[in-house]
């Protein structure tokens, strides 16, 4: 099961490694905090799956140390969001939608596909696998959130609110995972003590 782990969190690295860069350009280009918000997400999880692909065969004691900062990694990309929101907040300014909505609709494909990828071993190795899955599975959710955010800035409320409260909950799920990682890391690295 290793090897077929190894090889699965690194097709997802790649894939989220991808992706990162086309959502980042398009958030730049039209001004979007969840946009933004997300591709930093899919750049911190190219870097959790790498470090999982490296980590695979450590001991439990290792992986859990591992499983800690990959925890606080999860924390990088809300405090981006936050910083990103301040700056929008004081010049808030609607994205435009059609590319929103697509950009939210490719990153969903791609974390959907992840999501899947993952299940088989989203218990496998502990807190670093559990990180990966729960990145795919917050990221899905994120994505479709970022949809209706679209959707409802060109039909309903040409705001930039729903772009910013969306950029902002998308921050409270990383960080919602990354307690769930670090607690789950701890307990392996209780379990691990000689």
């Amino acid at each position: 099961m290793g090897e077929g782990l190894k090889r699965v969190v690194t097709q997802v690295a790649l894939l989220n490694l991808g992706y990162f860069g086309i959502e980042f350009v398009v958030a730049l280009s039209i001004g979007s905090v969840s946009l933004f918000a997300d591709s930093i997400d899919f750049l911190e999880d190219a870097s959790i799956n790498l470090l999982i692909a490296i980590a695979i065969g450590w001991s439990a004691r290792n992986r859990a140390r591992v499983g800690m900062v990959l925890a606080v990694i999860l924390l990088v990309p809300g405090i981006a969001t936050i910083w990103t929101a301040w700056q929008k907040f004081m010049a808030p300014v609607a994205p435009d939608p059609l590319p929103l909505t697509l950009t939210g609709l490719g990153a969903l494909v791609v974390n959907l596909s992840c999501a899947l990828m993952l299940t088989r071993y989203r218990h496998h190795s502990g807190s670093l696998t559990r990180a990966a899955f729960l990145s795919a599975r917050n990221d899905a959710i994120a994505n479709i959130a970022i949809i209706a955010t679209g959707v409802l800035t060109a039909f309903v409320w040409h705001s930039a609110w729903p772009d910013i409260i969306v950029g902002l909950a998308i921050a409270a799920m990383n960080a919602d995972a990354a307690r769930e990682v670090w607690e789950a890391a701890r307990n392996e690295h209780r379990t691990a003590q000689p």
